[in-house]
């Protein structure tokens, strides 16, 4: 095969690719791998171009043994970690045996690894802390405390509020799971915003009462259809509106606001808002980009203690992100906070 033949060949592949001769010099290099490591390197031995040393271990036993050899490459790129898997073949390159090395972005498969790891941890953690309790009381129960019924009384209660923070765990990480596999999938069906709101409102109203939560509700008149999943939306409603009631209570009311907005930036094009706000505490906003992450709170043992799971605005995420919508925070402290959801009418 002729050089020109060769280098015309790599010029064309869109990854980081590079021949390396049997005299251990670059004979050619991809676009790619010229952006990553440098123009006008033809020539040169690759030690003195490289200088990585999983790339060059790699190169130099390919070359020596005349066999694939693959490596890991970490590197930084726009500020944030890169990770590449390096591929050295042996090829018969124009002055004899070489090495063709290529270099496969697997950054995004690395962090989903990463992310399938950290959510079995968190999962794993937020459940050994019920189980645990709820094996000492057990252990207790069947023990010192058989024939106490006051202790037994108490312990009951506790069991029973750890099982249902299992369940609800349970019933979040379910809900998640089934809005994932669904995040590609447009509804079809045309839901009324405004009825939703209601419906919603008159389900949490009395969970407001129990708080002591004067909940509040600022709609327009007429109906705004959207294209929904009317059950998920109001799931998202349900969320928002329990979130500002357990960590936003203190300020004594929550308020759900419907708009319409007639040219939307994010859509260009119409759209409605609901905004549910609070008038509570709020927090530092440096927290508001990692809200949606799952298990991420802003104060770990308050949310357990009012019985969060810390999915709620993960699943909310994932469902206004299936209805092609936006998803914003505010908050300040001592300001409350606003949880807003724009969905395009169109």
């Amino acid at each position: 095969m002729s050089s020109d033949l060769i280098e015309s060949l790599i010029s064309g592949l869109p990854l980081p690719v590079f021949l390396v001769s049997g005299d251990e010099r670059i004979v050619h290099m991809s676009p790619a791998a010229q952006e990553m490591f440098g123009r006008a390197l033809t020539g040169r031995h690759y030690i003195g171009v490289l200088r990585q040393p999983a790339i060059l271990d790699c190169i130099e036993e390919t070359l020596r043994l005349n066999q694939m050899r693959r490596s890991r490459y970490l590197t930084t790129e726009h500020g944030a970690d890169a990770t590449y898997e390096v591929i050295s073949s042996p090829v018969r390159a124009p002055d004899g045996e070489g090495a063709l090395v290529t270099l496969l972005d697997v950054s995004e498969r690395e962090k989903a690894g990463q992310i399938r790891r950290d959510f079995v941890a968190n999962v794993s953690h937020e459940l050994k802390t019920p189980l645990t309790a709820l094996l000492g009381f057990i252990e207790t129960l069947k023990g010192a405390a058989r024939e106490d019924a006051a202790v037994r009384a108490r312990f009951l209660d506790i069991m029973e509020r750890e099982a249902g923070r299992m369940n609800r765990l349970v019933s979040d990480l379910l809900s998640l799971s089934r809005v994932e596999s669904e995040e590609r999938m447009r509804p079809s069906e045309r839901v009324d915003i405004v009825a939703l709101v209601h419906a919603a409102a008159l389900t949490l109203r009395s969970v407001a009462q129990d708080a002591g939560v004067a909940l509040e509700i600022d709609t327009p008149d007429a109906p705004m259809e959207v294209q929904g999943d009317s059950d998920q939306l109001v799931q998202v409603l349900t969320n928002l509106v329990e979130n500002g009631i357990k960590y936003g209570g203190a300020g004594g009311r929550v308020r759900i606001i419907v708009t319409h907005s007639p040219r939307e930036l994010a859509f260009r094009g119409p759209a409605v808002r609901i905004d549910v706000v609070d008038y509570g505490e709020g927090f530092d906003p440096v927290h508001i980009p990692r809200l949606t992450e799952r298990f991420y709170r802003v104060d770990s043992h308050r949310s357990r203690e009012m019985g969060g799971t810390g999915l709620g605005l993960a699943i909310v995420k994932h469902i206004v992100n299936r209805h092609r919508g936006r998803f914003r925070i505010a908050s300040e402290k001592g300001q409350g906070s606003r949880f807003s959801v724009m969905l395009p009418l169109a």
